[in-house]
């Protein structure tokens, strides 16, 4: 067995669990943690494969790396951005959800 194997199935699972969340959750609250879920996964598959790269003997490659520390801070403000627009929501409309479409194609008022 890999020493990689055990993160791989983690960053499998955390993107699975991120994208099962931005469908299926109507909380905007929850859409975002699911979101940050999704990222984190992401950028501990980027780890693994820079990891997987230096196991082979060759030399560690750092743009994973890079991208990683990049992705962590544009997540960051992204999660920010998110989180001001949902207490803006909250405040225009009073509801922490996503309105759900009626027969008609609108949401009900």
């Amino acid at each position: 067995m890999s020493a990689v194997l055990p993160y791989s199935i983690a960053a499998a699972a955390l993107v699975a669990l991120g994208l099962f969340g931005l469908v299926v959750q109507a909380a905007v609250l929850r859409k975002i943690l699911a979101f940050n879920l999704l990222g984190g996964g992401v950028f501990l598959l980027f780890g693994v494969v820079a990891r997987r790269g230096a196991g082979a003997g060759a030399t560690a490659d750092p743009v994973p790396q890079a991208i990683v520390i990049t992705g962590l801070v544009v997540a960051f403000a992204a999660t920010a951005l998110a989180v001001v627009l949902a207490l803006r929501m909250h405040q225009i409309t009073g509801a922490a959800t996503i309105a759900e479409a009626a027969e008609d194609g609108f949401p009900d008022k």
